[in-house]
């Protein structure tokens, strides 16, 4: 706290408050955060995996496998980067720094935790009063980065998984935002701390009454994500590995960390909105919950959305393209339409009745 504070009479109010403390936040998060959360996600995904198919997942590396992701990340970073003759190399390179930018940049306004009281920390960068919104511009940029890494490769099999990519996130980015204006009208608040204050008002989650939506969002989110069942633009039986068919090195790394950290984000997003955020669970059922940190509660339940992505990965089987389709266009798109509608409805009678 003294460096913070000796650094903020160095550059000033403004410049530490606007500029330095968040660089700082968003650097901490990342490095602290983010990255280890991912690299020992993948190997509870090996290990739940290896349980669910009753075998054994990494175990030679380190103690019960523990240094598997370590030695995964080196050997990607020493791992040749190559890149094809005939690749329109900007778009190359540029695509898997399309892919993960935006999903890291997304964590800047996702709350873990409260406001901060005096003398406390934020557990957030910085809270937006269009915080949702936000998020779903800087989602859609994520699906540019598929399409120009299948599109720039030169390769049929990158191409077809860029296309497919193309077809699958832009049918289920409608269904996924649709599912979110529910709850937005319970809340009133497009601000992601707002929508668990309301929640806190009303003394119940989302997901309680907006249960068609919150399962519209899950869906939705494991097609955004290309995890199992909907991983068409990878698929490996029909693609060899879709649109990063031609990576390797660290730009295949690039592609792999945007596709765990969007899982991330999308079960904090689900959390936030559905969930009630940091909120403990069953307060007046059981009061030792509110000793228990929001931020404990927050992550619990992320981890809780993670385990069900896993869980889906080992248990269905891929669907085709046409049922992909069907599902986001017939059934899933109408729904959410059916759900605002409802939503409507009810919140004019109570107010009506009110």
């Amino acid at each position: 706290m003294a460096l913070l504070d000796a650094l903020r009479r160095a550059v000033g109010d403004p410049l530490f408050y606007f500029a330095v403390s968040p660089a700082l936040k968003i650097l901490v998060l990342l490095f602290l955060g983010i990255l280890p959360v991912i690299t020992y996600l993948v190997l509870a995904e090996r290990k739940i995996l290896g349980f669910i198919q009753a075998r054994v997942g990494p175990n030679r590396v380190g103690p019960w496998g523990l240094l598997q992701p370590i030695a995964d990340v080196m050997k990607l970073l020493v791992k040749e980067d190559t890149l094809p003759s005939q690749a329109v190399k900007w778009a190359f390179i540029l695509a898997p720094c399309l892919v993960v930018a935006p999903a890291f940049i997304i964590f800047s306004v996702i709350p873990m935790g409260p406001p901060p009281a005096a003398g406390h920390m934020a557990w957030y960068v910085t809270d937006v009063n269009t915080g949702l919104l936000f998020i779903i511009a800087l989602a859609t940029v994520g699906v540019y980065g598929l399409i120009i890494g299948g599109w720039s490769s030169n390769n049929k099999f990158s191409l077809m998984g860029g296309l497919r990519s193309a077809a699958q996130m832009i049918s289920y980015e409608v269904p996924q935002g649709l599912s979110l204006v529910g709850p937005l009208m319970l809340a009133g608040s497009l601000s992601l701390v707002g929508i668990v204050e309301a929640q806190a008002r009303l003394s119940w989650w989302f997901v309680f009454p907006q249960i068609v939506a919150f399962f519209i969002y899950l869906v939705a989110g494991v097609a955004e994500s290309n995890r199992n069942p909907f991983d068409l633009p990878e698929a490996e039986s029909e693609l060899v590995a879709g649109f990063h068919t031609e990576y390797s090195g660290m730009r295949f790394a690039l592609f792999f960390l945007g596709e765990y950290a969007n899982m991330i984000v999308i079960s904090a997003v689900a959390t936030t909105v559905f969930l009630g955020g940091w909120l403990p669970p069953f307060p007046h059922l059981v009061p030792a919950f509110t000793h228990v940190p929001g931020v404990i509660w927050f992550v619990l339940k992320v981890f809780g959305f993670l385990f069900v992505y896993i869980w889906f990965r080992g248990t269905f089987p891929r669907y085709r393209f046409d049922q992909l389709m069907d599902l986001g266009w017939k059934w899933m798109i109408p729904l959410a339409l059916l759900n605002i509608v409802a939503t409507g409805v009810i919140k004019l009678l109570l107010a009506h009745h009110g």
